[in-house]
């Protein structure tokens, strides 16, 4: 293969954990190392949490392989203008110039993107979307992302965080999100949420509970659909395969509900197949995209 030994350094930076992983650009992952995400800690805490990972880790890869650049996912809000990140649920980083540090620290160009929108790309790449021009992407775990890829291109908005359907209001008047706004389907369906409103695990939580996720996450979904002519949406997530066809079939029933014209009737919902790969698929896939070395 023409690039057999070449690698990125992938990053994927979530609420709860993140990962380091040394990924192909045939999308091979030679090695990878998760990290539960210190949140609660001081800014220098976390961030030298990660430097120390990706240091580790290429210090611990078979020579052959060539390391040419970083590429990250992580939580958002951001803007990719500055290469800033201030990801809701990880409140150390907040306008932090997490790019140039790294660029700095590993010395290597470092691309980075939203995790949802790296997601939508790894589906694209290698998952069940590769024969599509038109889909949403979706992470529901400790919370909500998504991206959108429309005409064959994936979306980015002004400073990067086009697809954020965490934040599309769901509930009037409900449970306040980490972004203060009220009734956020993150505010309502998330890992995080359910912990608080429910008090239980989202791991625990009751089929009343599932169904209700699955069906506020369709209201989203439906919405998208008809609002930009898309028929497709791949989810990944820890709560949404958690909860299995529990989730998707309640999804799917709301979606129908609300998706009644004729370019959206019979839209359709479903499990990402790249299962826990995909975000740290996703995160080697934003350097890789933007460098066109996979190509769409």
């Amino acid at each position: 293969m023409k690039f057999s030994n070449d690698a990125v350094l992938a990053i994927d930076i979530g609420g709860t954990k993140f990962e380091v992983a040394v990924v192909g650009y045939d999308g091979t992952i030679h090695a990878s190392q998760k990290y539960k995400t210190l949140n609660r800690v001081t800014t220098e805490r976390l961030y030298g949490a990660i430097k120390t990972g990706a240091t580790d880790i290429l210090k611990n890869i078979s020579p052959n392989l060539k390391i040419k650049f970083g590429s990250i996912g992580c939580g958002g809000p951001m803007d990719l203008t500055k290469g800033e990140v201030s990801p809701v649920n990880i409140i150390a980083f907040r306008d932090f110039p997490l790019v140039s540090k790294l660029q700095q620290d590993l010395n290597l160009d470092v691309y980075i993107d939203n995790d949802a929108k790296a997601l939508t790309l790894a589906e694209k790449w290698l998952g069940a979307a590769g024969g599509l021009d038109n889909f949403i992407s979706m992470v529901v775990s400790t919370g909500i992302g998504g991206g959108i890829f429309l005409d064959n291109r994936i979306l980015g908005g002004d400073k990067g965080n086009c697809g954020h359907i965490g934040h599309v209001n769901v509930v009037s008047n409900g449970h306040r999100c980490g972004c203060s706004a009220r009734g956020c389907l993150e505010a309502e369906a998330s890992g995080t949420a359910i912990q608080k409103i429910y008090g239980v695990s989202p791991k625990n939580a009751s089929t009343k509970i599932k169904v209700r996720t699955g069906k506020l996450v369709g209201k989203a979904v439906g919405s998208v659909f008809n609002l930009l002519d898309i028929n497709r949406a791949f989810v990944a997530g820890s709560v949404a395969l958690g909860y299995k066809d529990i989730f998707f079939q309640s999804a799917q029933k709301e979606i129908d509900r609300i998706c009644r014209l004729d370019f959206s009737r019979g839209a359709i919902i479903q499990p990402s197949i790249l299962s826990d790969r995909g975000p740290i698929l996703g995160a080697a896939a934003v350097g890789l995209s933007n460098l066109n070395i996979i190509e769409f």
